[in-house]
């Protein structure tokens, strides 16, 4: 029997990190995934996404140049070749996760782990069952798609995250249930590829976890795109007549309406992946596996990290918690801080935040302030004809620092980083504002909103 000191079941974000982290401090270890490298968030989810996106935002910057005086014939889309090229940015990160892999001398079977009550690793792979002993065990199985149990739901067909990136063509219609992260970054590739797009959501907005006022400029720009959405909407049933999907719901007042589309997507939440626990008693928290900050379970010897511990559900996160779990298993004591953990959602407008939102300060009683400056007035955004958006600083009023940020516009997700370094340094609005940007840029917004704020304390005191 081959004897391991960490194995890590599991070669998604957390996964492989950890295994690459653990293999750096010198351990001996072994990777477990049955499917492909990279998880959920290489082959079903992150990157396929951001590869469409990028086509679907292609789209859409060459029909507002029209009105640039740049005009082109009409446009001829081909889904094969968008497709083509999503599968092989996809086999690319592969092919780099397996040469790192192979370059940290650990060891990949293609197979199922689980753990076993004696400590030791089952894999079960085609060949049959062969049990590996490990000093160490992190568990990162990750995540599969949610499906709610609703009424005829069984009788129809529909996809998840899991299978809309390989459908065969582009639907000329489509009903999502689920207004959150995954639900509409795919109404907008969708609608960008001229499909009609409806969603349906039952909190009282979309994209309920992040802020009311970057949720608002959200609803009002994808409404522009001609996204239909209903919130505080229930779906009551689902039935299919000729190929028609019928999605029956019930608004806030408890009226019914129907939405037909030739396609549906489930897009509410998922669920953590508990198979590589089934043989052991592990403490949950609700439907994840429980752990404390150095991503221990309460079995020894047994740590756990990304989607299947719940929280964030983040490839970042996973990854961050990947490397704590690898420390402490390789003997070098950490501890998770998710204070300073960066929320990006690639809709268009692109939101993205970190830290504490305005709601959630004031509800712990931290006494804040907020200041925002509009994209309408920074001469870059205007010039690239990208002037919907904001910057949003939430700062604590006694020093001045920054304990959060919202942004919502053109590639706000490539600016958070910058709010993200002055919570984790503990910067103040004040220093933000003497920072020196670059102009003309987006990124200015930040500074200029640190300006204003300034400038409002002076005249305070």
């Amino acid at each position: 029997m081959t004897s391991y000191d960490i194995v890590v079941i599991g070669g998604g974000p957390g996964g492989y990190v950890a295994a690459l982290h653990a293999a750096e401090l010198g351990k001996k270890i072994a990777l477990i995934e049955p499917d492909f490298l990279g998880g959920t968030c290489l082959n079903r989810g992150c990157i396929p996404s951001k590869t469409l996106l990028k086509h679907a935002e292609i789209i859409d910057n060459i029909e507002k140049a029209k009105d640039w005086g740049i005009e082109v014939s009409d446009i001829v889309l081909s889904f094969d070749k968008m497709k083509k090229r999503k599968n092989e940015v996809i086999e690319r990160l592969r092919g780099g996760i397996a040469f790192l892999l192979k370059q940290g001398k650990i060891d990949v079977f293609n197979g199922f782990g689980s753990v076993q009550e004696n400590g030791d690793v089952a894999v079960k792979t085609e060949a049959g069952v062969e049990t590996i002993q490990a000093s160490k065990i992190i568990v990162a199985t990750g995540s599969t798609p949610a499906v709610p149990p609703i009424a005829g739901l069984d009788t129809v067909v529909f996809h998840t995250s899991d299978t809309i990136f390989d459908i065969a063509d582009i639907p000329a219609s489509i009903v999502i249930i689920g207004g959150g992260v995954i639900g509409m970054e795919l109404a907008c590739i969708f609608s960008s590829l001229k499909t009609k797009v409806t969603v349906i959501e039952a909190a009282d907005r979309i994209v309920p976890t992040e802020d009311a006022e970057a949720a608002k400029l959200l609803t009002k720009m994808l409404k522009k795109k001609g996204i239909v959405m209903h919130t505080k909407s229930k779906v009551q049933s689902i039935s299919e007549v000729d190929g028609v999907k019928l999605v029956t719901c019930s608004d806030a007042k408890d009226a019914m309406f129907t939405v037909e589309a030739d396609t549906l997507l489930i897009s509410t939440g998922r669920r953590p992946n508990l198979s590589a626990t089934n043989d052991i008693k592990l403490t949950m928290n609700g439907p994840f596996i429980q752990v404390n900050d150095k991503m221990e379970t309460n079995y020894p010897n047994v740590y756990a990290v990304g989607d299947v511990i719940g929280g964030w559900q983040l490839a970042h996160a996973a990854s961050a918690e990947g490397v704590v779990a690898a420390n402490n298993a390789a003997g070098v004591a950490d501890a998770i801080d998710y204070k300073v953990m960066p929320r990006c959602i690639y809709t268009f407008p692109e939101i993205a935040s970190v830290g504490l939102m305005e709601e959630e300060a004031k509800k712990q009683g931290i006494d804040v302030r907020v200041e925002k400056f509009d994209f309408a007035g920074s001469g870059k955004a205007l010039s690239a004809g990208e002037p919907d958006g904001f910057t949003k600083i939430i700062y604590e009023a006694k020093y001045g620092e920054i304990i959060g940020a919202v942004m919502v516009g053109s590639h706000v997700t490539e600016m958070i980083s910058e709010a993200s370094a002055f919570m984790y340094l503990e910067g103040t609005l004040d220093e933000a504002a003497k920072m020196i940007h670059p102009h003309p840029t987006i990124a200015e917004t930040f500074f200029e909103a640190a300006v204003q704020g300034v400038h409002k304390l002076r005249k305070i005191e």
